[in-house]
């Protein structure tokens, strides 16, 4: 929908509507499927079958102690902010407040001032934006139950994939008409 594949590009197509110009109402089916293909990527909650604490006794919850085990879960927990990252540039438009403020620097001509706020505040809209698809994620987490790998095999290939691939039909048709 942006015409490329840079993700400043991505993010500035977002940027033009505000709010609404966000890939998150023109693809709300990719929007989905990412999103549940990215819970399965980290092996969230109910996606976690290789590494099911609960149930296993053997892997890195047994194999490990200290600070092995520890970084186990922060490699978890860093791909899972990756992957927020990933959701924020890609359907929420980035860094972008997209809602209309006035600079207040911007009437003392400030323009110093003006560029490191702008970029402060951009780094804190990426990350609030993240922070919340992290929420998201975790409360996922404590509210579905796990799935068989049998069900994940007939999700990923019988659902997910049926639908991306007739969404990138329909997308790209609309593409090729409004040329």
């Amino acid at each position: 929908l942006s015409n490329s594949s840079s993700t400043v590009d991505i993010v500035e197509a977002q940027s033009k509507y505000g709010f609404f110009g966000w890939n998150l109402w023109r693809q709300p089916i990719g929007f989905l499927v990412f999103l549940i293909s990215s819970l399965a990527e980290c092996e969230r909650l109910p996606f976690d079958l290789p590494e099911a604490e609960e149930e296993l006794v053997a892997g890195y919850q047994t194999e490990y102690s200290g600070i092995k085990y520890g970084l186990f879960y922060l490699v978890s927990y860093l791909n899972l902010l990756v992957s927020s990252l990933f959701v924020t540039v890609l359907y929420l438009g980035g860094w972008n407040l997209s809602i209309p403020y006035i600079s207040f620097f911007g009437f003392f001509q400030m323009n110093k001032m003006v560029g490191i706020l702008e970029m402060t505040m951009s780094i804190f809209i990426t990350l609030t934006k993240a922070y919340l698809f992290l929420f998201i994620s975790i409360t996922i987490r404590w509210t579905l139950p796990r799935m068989r790998m049998d069900q994940l095999l007939n999700l990923g290939w019988k659902f997910l994939l049926p639908i991306s691939l007739g969404n990138l039909l329909l997308t790209t048709s609309s593409q090729l008409v409004s040329l």
